[in-house]
């Protein structure tokens, strides 16, 4: 089964089994995550397409808590002697679909 869900402001494709960074949830290590905003699903080729969300929740495990790469963010006026360096990193959630239910 195919489907995508929104979480975090971001809709991210799935399928039972993959593996997908999402942005920061509240959750422990090893625990459940129930994801409710289901936008379109697939099942054996008949298609539903949400308006804007499908009856349904997609079950996830939390497999780690980490941060993403830093990005440099560099701000430079020519002659003005202004230079801003900034960095930021992003907070993920790495979860793991175990089960579509639509």
């Amino acid at each position: 089964m195919y489907a995508i869900i929104e979480t975090g402001g971001k809709q991210y494709p799935v399928q039972e089994g993959s593996v997908i960074d999402v942005e920061k949830l509240p959750a422990e290590v090893g625990s459940e995550v129930v994801l409710d905003r289901v936008l379109f699903a697939e099942k054996s080729g008949e298609a539903q397409v949400g308006t804007p969300y499908l009856q349904g929740r997609v079950t996830c495990e939390v497999v780690d808590q980490g941060r993403g790469p830093k990005i440099d963010v560099f701000k430079l006026k020519k002659r003005n002697d202004y230079r801003k360096r900034i960095g930021h990193r992003q907070d993920y959630t790495r979860v793991r679909v175990s089960a579509i239910e639509v």
